[in-house]
């Protein structure tokens, strides 16, 4: 079902409803929670409604030791996410403007810090905002023929969702400057070999090639001890914005917490008894 917010319910059976109140994120039995973003019209523009619902189901996910993997695709066909509405941002003076991309900046930022993987399915064009949400996300798959670029400049503006600092970080500051300065887009191959995307997959009928690459790769992070590979996300991620003696520092200290958990004593029972691992994030 849709919501006027443009964000959907996705609730193939076998579900578990954990929140019942939120009517945009459904709960997979399996661990993976599927957040869609479904504004046709709008091809998935991040305006005010959408960005205060996405905020909304994005803070219900912190918590809950449920959720493995979360991903974040879209059901409208070719698009992944347009970008900010520029229609609504038409309408806005320059204080009402500057507000809605701190909150936009806000929601990107809630992505990044969610503590479990997040992964980007990008079937198709991502642009400005659009491209900032999926750059959020800890991986990211693209179909072949999708188009993906931070275009502000061509808007007389710039990356004010975390672009400009997001970007250079995962592909370097020359070329992110080069991508940046002159608005250009680029296709599924080209963003995986600048190391921009981790998955890139040829389309398939049903347009959803990229999802199904998603789907497969967050399936590949479900074994796995779910508090490791959460410190392991908060190691890395804190790890890359302090000098290497102060990572190291919080390696040791992300370490130290799943010393004591049952999940490290099960891994190392399965090893003995040649087994494979029944991790229960505990």
């Amino acid at each position: 079902s849709a919501s006027s917010s443009g964000l959907c319910v996705h609730c193939p059976a076998p579900w578990s409803p954990l929140l019942p109140f939120i009517p945009v994120v459904a709960f997979f039995s399996s661990g993976i929670v599927e957040v869609l973003m479904c504004r046709h019209k709008a091809r998935n523009a991040l305006g005010n409604v959408f960005v205060s619902q996405m905020r909304k189901v994005v803070s219900t996910l912190y918590n809950d030791s449920a959720v493995r993997v979360v991903i974040f695709r879209s059901l409208v066909p070719g698009v992944f996410c347009a970008g900010a509405d520029l229609k609504e941002r038409a309408l806005m003076n320059n204080s009402e403007s500057d507000l809605f991309v701190h909150g936009l900046r806000s929601l990107m930022t809630q992505i990044a810090l969610l503590p479990t993987p997040t992964i980007a399915a990008m079937d198709g064009v991502a642009l400005g905002g659009g491209l900032e949400l999926a750059l959020a996300c800890d991986l990211r798959a693209a179909a072949n023929s999708a188009q993906m670029g931070l275009i502000e400049t061509t808007r007389g503006l710039l990356p004010g969702a975390g672009g400009s600092q997001r970007l250079p970080r995962m592909i370097g500051v020359t070329l992110a400057k080069e991508l940046i300065f002159t608005g250009r887009r680029v296709g599924g191959q080209t963003a995986l070999e600048m190391g921009l995307i981790n998955r890139v997959v040829e389309q398939n009928q049903t347009g959803d090639a990229a999802y199904r690459e998603a789907l497969s790769l967050a399936r590949e992070i479900l074994p796995q001890a779910p508090i490791a590979v959460r410190m392991a996300k908060e190691a890395m991620n804190r790890g890359l914005e302090v000098d290497i003696g102060s990572a190291m520092a919080i390696e040791r200290m992300c370490y130290a917490r799943v010393i004591p958990t049952r999940d490290r004593q099960e891994g190392m029972a399965a090893f003995i008894e040649k087994r494979a691992p029944r991790y229960t994030g505990e």
